[in-house]
């Protein structure tokens, strides 16, 4: 895998302003929209975000114009970080590299379910995070089945469709949802 970016993190990286002062604005809102979307989902107060990033609703408007635009960036600033964790974890053993991106591929379906609930799946950039996603991904699944770490019969859209789902459930808690997604995942590993 090499560090040639993926096409969502050139879309994320043309979105972002270069001033450090918007950026620092820009980040803040993001983060924030991350977590109202977290905890509210789609209908998560914009003015709410504002206030959890520390800036006024017109900084709001100035960086996203739309809720649409708001909701297109989180979920294309999720898919960049999973591309760049995917990067960052080669050099780790196959299963242990595999696993510790699916945690990280779970926690962004926390948030890709607002965002997608919020656009109905209507935007062009889901295409572009997709083929990010599978580019970045999908060779840690096929690294782990060359070493004979991971099952050979499943592809890497099983896997994704396997993981959302678990993620799809509501849970006690946090221990409880990684309970159930280790369990799921022992189903993928190999029994050389």
């Amino acid at each position: 895998m090499t560090a040639t970016p993926f096409p969502v993190s050139e879309i994320v990286a043309a979105r972002r302003p270069h001033r450090k002062d918007a950026a620092r604005n820009y980040d803040a809102l993001l983060d924030a929209a991350r977590e109202a979307f977290a905890e509210h989902g789609a209908d998560a107060s914009l003015e709410d975000i504002a206030r959890r990033a520390g800036v006024g609703i017109g900084t709001l408007y100035r960086n996203f114009p739309t809720r649409r635009d708001l909701f297109e960036t989180v979920y294309a600033d999720e898919v960049s970080a999973l591309c760049a964790a995917a990067l960052e974890l080669v050099d780790r053993e196959p299963w242990e590299a595999l696993t510790a991106w699916l945690d990280r591929f779970a926690g962004y379906m926390v948030t890709k379910r607002a965002v997608r609930e919020a656009l109905n799946g209507e935007s062009d950039i889901f295409q572009t995070c997709r083929e990010s996603m599978y580019a970045a991904g999908g060779p840690l699944l096929e690294r782990a089945q060359r070493v004979g770490a991971a099952r050979t019969d499943m592809d890497f859209g099983d896997l994704l469709r396997l993981v959302a789902g678990i993620m799809a459930t509501n849970f006690e808690d946090d221990a409880q949802r990684d309970r159930v997604l280790a369990i799921a995942l022992d189903g993928v590993r190999s029994r050389r």
